[in-house]
């Protein structure tokens, strides 16, 4: 390909591509780093999907932080949301649970953010596991596609005598299993695999997307002559399902629903999770691990939903006639185009014409911007109350702070009281002498008095007081015990 050729279009490509737009957002490295992080951080981990209300709760939380700490970041997460939507970054959709709008990352700023990933935390380019893993596909795909049985039949039996020599090793005692680096080395590689397939579910929706309003742009220009897309329409033919990405997509949900496949797959991930290796991974390696499975369920039955309603849909949209009026209006369009084009050669764009033309659009605003007119709002015809100061009482202020704190001063002069008498004191033993004159609070209090100046026995004793309302309550706790006066 020619220098030239090749540099228009990764221009071309640099200008529409909405991940590389991403990477350099905003005007400064700086903000390129926030907008970034605030997408990973919500949208980017476990939580992909969340309502318009919660995440702007979110984002203007974390927004303060970001001015706190220097970066120039003037908008409000509302506004941020609108300009990240509109550049692509994020993927707006009706909730399906309740009314509102939830929002979640577009496959460019996926891809996007898993290069910073790997930039930041770069994976290792040639390990065991990796190498392992790529000759086991290499030799089964080298035995599948050999066009020669016999040559099949030869691999396979040399396959064979490999698994029975490992029998045998293993049966002699000569094979020790895998375990310690080398295992945890290789069950992070796997994870890294394992964590481009939910990325994978938000490109596969993007694919049907893209493919449904393919599938209708060619219902509407295709004339009576070229009437494929509306003949298969008509004769019940699945257009979503039956095409490259549906096809692909249908033989990954079979493997993942297959509940042998399944069952062993988590069979095998609880196995992994109990070897003593498995310590040396994160908690949210774990944790990945253990639910992975379920995200792979979970996103599937998703995706397949998307692919049936846009198959509904699209019936729906030929059955109804509906692509009929699309059709006239295509026509109604081209045909101004054309008289647009003829006009242009002698009248020019800037050129006055004298002619107002009223727009038929009007501006749309949320009813949530309305408010009804309330009279009561404004009426100030009651009188206002006048409320004289008087002097404040010592004996209600002091019990209204017993109500809220406790009194640790009555405490330490009853704990001293009682060890004046004896060497040592239990905090059952001071409560038989003085009752909680607190309730629960007065036990709670010598507690923590016992325990930061006093000791905790292994035995249990019974504590015994009444309540605020009277009533006589017990807790059996481990034994406090005071055994020095408290100064």
């Amino acid at each position: 390909m020619p220098a030239n050729t090749r540099a228009l279009r990764l221009r071309q490509l640099i200008d529409d591509d909405a991940s590389l737009r991403l990477l350099r957002a905003g005007d400064t490295a700086a903000h390129a780093a926030a907008v970034m992080a605030l997408l990973a951080e919500h949208l980017g981990g476990e939580e992909r999907r969340l309502g318009s209300e919660e995440l702007h709760e979110r984002l203007d939380a974390d927004l303060e932080q970001l001015r706190a700490v220097g970066f120039e970041l003037k908008n409000s997460a509302r506004g941020y949301v609108a300009q990240w939507r509109t550049a692509g970054f994020l993927v707006r959709r009706a909730s399906e649970d309740a009314r509102g709008e939830t929002y979640e990352l577009s496959s460019h700023a996926l891809l996007a953010i898993r290069f910073l990933d790997d930039v930041e935390a770069p994976r290792q380019s040639a390990t065991e596991s990796r190498l392992a893993s790529l000759a086991a596909q290499l030799r089964q795909l080298a035995i599948d596609t050999d066009p020669l049985s016999q040559r099949r039949l030869e691999r396979l039996r040399r396959e064979r005598e490999r698994i029975d020599a490992a029998i045998i090793s293993i049966e002699a005692g000569d094979d020790e299993p895998m375990a310690g680096a080398r295992a945890a080395e290789r069950v992070r590689d796997l994870l890294a695999q394992a964590a481009a397939v939910p990325d994978d579910f938000t490109r596969v929706r993007a694919e049907f997307e893209t493919l449904n309003a393919k599938l209708r742009e060619k219902i509407v220009e295709s004339d009576a002559s070229q009437g494929t897309v509306l003949d298969d329409i008509f004769r019940g033919v699945d257009l979503i399902a039956t095409s490259d990405a549906g096809r692909t997509f249908k033989a990954f949900t079979d493997l993942v629903l297959d509940p042998a496949v399944s069952g062993e797959f988590e069979d095998n991930i609880d196995q992994i999770l109990e070897r003593d290796f498995a310590l040396e991974l994160t908690a949210e390696q774990r944790r990945a691990l253990r639910h992975f499975v379920a995200t792979l369920k979970g996103r599937t039955s998703e995706i397949q939903g998307v692919a049936t309603e846009f198959a509904r849909g699209l019936r729906r949209y030929v059955e109804s006639q509906d692509y009929g009026r699309d059709r006239v209006l295509r026509g109604v369009l081209q045909e101004a185009m054309q008289h647009a084009l003829a006009a242009s050669e002698v009248v020019k764009p800037y050129q006055r014409l004298g002619f107002d033309l009223a727009l038929t659009g009007v501006a749309l605003k949320s009813v949530g911007v309305l408010r009804v007119h309330d009279p009561s709002e404004f009426d100030a015809s009651s009188e206002v109350t006048m409320n004289e100061t008087g002097v404040a009482d010592l004996a209600a202020l002091r019990a209204q702070a017993r109500l809220t704190e406790i009194d640790f001063d009555e405490l330490v002069e009853q704990v001293n009281s009682v060890l004046a008498e004896h060497p040592t004191a239990t905090a059952g033993e001071v409560l038989a002498q003085f009752p909680a004159s607190q309730g629960v609070a007065s036990v709670v209090g010598l507690l923590v008095l016992a325990a930061v100046h006093g000791v905790v026995d292994e035995e249990t004793e019974r504590l015994i007081w009444a309540g605020t309302d009277g009533v006589e309550r017990a807790a059996d706790v481990d034994q406090h015990r005071f055994v020095g006066r408290i100064t």
